[in-house]
């Protein structure tokens, strides 16, 4: 772990808000570092954040992956900001107006592709809908 991204314990970090439903997201997302959900079918979530100083990358402040594991235990969905996400343009150039780390793995593709951070609420949200709906076709088929 690099020294900028050593874990801190400041909860005012996330979206530059006193807003409470913003921190209620932040402390909820904290809260459930290390936790593993088992899902249907014996598919399972990882969920692994914590709070690091804020920089170009990671300008929210929090670093996060969130994954969804089939039952051989391969990632078939993620949302992290571990790299730069590795989309490309039409030509096949890497794209260059990439403004953090944030990017998602989505469901049968090889690439990953940029997030946009709202919030730790929203980040919650946005996994937990495409988990519903990666688990919705991985069972029915």
């Amino acid at each position: 772990m690099k020294e900028s991204e050593k874990p801190i314990k400041d909860l005012s970090s996330d979206d530059n808000s006193g807003n409470m439903a913003h921190r209620e997201g932040l402390e909820t997302l904290l809260d459930l570092d290390g936790t593993v959900l088992v899902q249907e079918g014996n598919y399972w979530v990882h969920i692994r954040a914590w709070l690091v100083q804020r920089s170009q990358k990671i300008p929210h402040g929090v670093r996060y992956s969130l994954t969804l594991h089939n039952t051989a235990g391969e990632r078939i969905l993620g949302y992290d900001n571990a790299h730069f996400p590795t989309e490309r343009k039409a030509n096949f150039s890497r794209v260059r107006k990439i403004r953090s780390n944030d990017h998602r793995h989505p469901y049968k593709r090889s690439e990953s592709i940029s997030y946009e951070y709202h919030s730790a609420y929203q980040l919650l949200t946005d996994f937990f809908a495409d988990v519903d709906s990666v688990l919705k076709e991985e069972l029915s088929s």
